[in-house]
């Protein structure tokens, strides 16, 4: 059990308007009324009231505040919380937190009031996780998906898994100690098997389902590749609606990577603008042709762009055989001179900033993952491998049962695919298959 009370300042320590300083746990309330000028003991949970924090040793006036008051069970922590909104410079704030440490609270560890609303069962462990990857969102997308995980999106997920699961263990634990089945291969093949597949079915969906929510929250690492001078600073910068690149008539211009993000209506792209591919004896050049090799290697998605005014060369026809096994999209750029005649490729204008069709393309190519943000999916890594671990101790629980191995040595398999699949919203250490079997019974039985 949770005894200590914890404090930390939750607001970014620097000059702003103000700084908020809070307390969790059983003494928050009254640590709190012991530096403020107004009796916090009677006041009402939810409520914010007006006074001054005061050294209790020089009772001195400290600053001017507001407490909020938050009572248990109630509060993001189920303890009691006090958030103290003081001015908000540097020196008052770790004065105020000082005084806080001085009376009795202790400083909170890194996470640790999400920590306590995990241990306190307000939020599961995937809830927990989403809260970091909310605070950490590289993107609107990210940011969309961690919300949801924040409300429980995770969980609705996988709980029903968990309960179709666990019937299934269920089935076989029973039979095992109260006997119904004369026939073994009855209950394995009529019950057993059939749920057994169609679970395997249900973790098949969720990790397919899984790479969109991926690409929502990661964005999909895109290099933009060509020759020197064919334009693909100039369609990073339309992309970004801001000069990123240094865009000249002098070819090779470009001697390292340049980067951006962007959201577009169907996914966030990480852009990466590279050297342009050609034979130089520029040493500088050569190296970041090098760096563009290797961004190429790791990208999920490439634009090549090629001069619509030129006609294609032996340096294009490498270009795309080098990107002939990657997603790409042909970008034909500099259309206001000549009009693009492949159909293959897209017709862009960075010069006068017209670059729709490249755009809708890449709407198009991604449209079917937005379906990460219409319902529950999968976005984070550890719960992704979980899952995966889950379908792989489900898999061979069933070639197990198709070649009639005993059923009590099945469960094994199923156990373990039970607990990797639990570990996604709770911790391992809690997962006990047996406790969630038996206490299904009714009082007695």
């Amino acid at each position: 059990m949770i005894t200590d009370t914890i404090v930390a300042i939750i607001t970014a320590l620097q000059e702003s308007a103000i700084s908020v300083i809070r307390l969790s746990g059983s003494d928050a309330i009254p640590l709190a009324n012991q530096l403020f000028s107004r009796d916090l003991n009677e006041v009402e949970s939810h409520t914010v009231s007006y006074g001054h924090i005061i050294d209790p040793i020089k009772n001195q006036v400290v600053d001017e505040v507001l407490v909020s008051v938050f009572k248990a069970p109630k509060t993001y922590t189920r303890e009691d919380v006090v958030e103290i909104s003081c001015h908000g410079g540097v020196l008052v704030t770790k004065k105020i937190l000082e005084l806080c440490l001085s009376i009795g609270a202790r400083m909170a560890e890194p996470g640790e009031f999400t920590q306590r609303a995990f241990l306190n069962g307000r939020i599961d462990l995937s809830q927990a996780e989403s809260v970091m990857e909310l605070i950490q969102a590289p993107n609107e997308f990210a940011q969309e998906l961690a919300i949801s995980g924040v409300q429980g999106s995770v969980t609705q997920l996988i709980n029903p898994l968990l309960e179709k699961l666990i019937q299934i263990i269920a089935n076989i634990e029973v039979n095992i100690d109260y006997p119904e089945y004369d026939d073994v291969t009855v209950l394995t093949e009529d019950v057993i098997l059939p749920l057994s597949k169609e679970f395997l079915l249900d973790l098949d969906k969720i990790l397919k389902e899984s790479k969109s929510g991926r690409i929502m929250k990661e964005g999909v690492k895109t290099v933009i590749l060509g020759k020197p001078n064919v334009g693909k600073s100039s369609i990073l910068n339309v992309l970004l609606d801001e000069d990123k690149a240094i865009v000249t008539d002098i070819a090779g211009t470009t001697r390292d990577l340049v980067e951006g993000w962007i959201r577009l209506q169907n996914v966030a792209l990480h852009l990466i603008d590279t050297a342009g591919l050609r034979d130089t004896g520029d040493v500088i050049e050569q190296i970041g042709i090098e760096k563009s090799r290797q961004a190429l290697e790791s990208s999920e998605l490439v634009i090549v762009v090629f001069d619509a005014s030129q006609e294609r060369d032996e340096e294009d026809k490498m270009l795309l055989e080098l990107t002939k096994d990657k997603d790409r999209i042909i970008v034909y750029n500099k259309t206001d001179l000549i009009k693009n005649e492949d159909s293959e490729g897209v017709s862009v204008s960075a010069i006068e900033g017209d670059i729709h069709e490249l755009i809708d393309a890449i709407n198009t190519k991604y449209e079917d993952h937005t379906v990460a943000l219409r319902r529950p999916t999968l976005s984070n890594q550890r719960h992704i491998a979980a899952v995966q671990k889950s379908y792989l101790a489900m898999q061979r629980a069933i070639e197990a049962l198709e070649i009639g191995m005993e059923l009590d040595l099945v469960t094994i398999d199923l156990n373990e695919s039970y607990i990797e699949l639990a570990s996604v919203v709770m911790a391992k250490e809690n997962i006990n298959v047996l406790d969630e079997i038996f206490s299904r019974f009714c009082l007695g039985k």
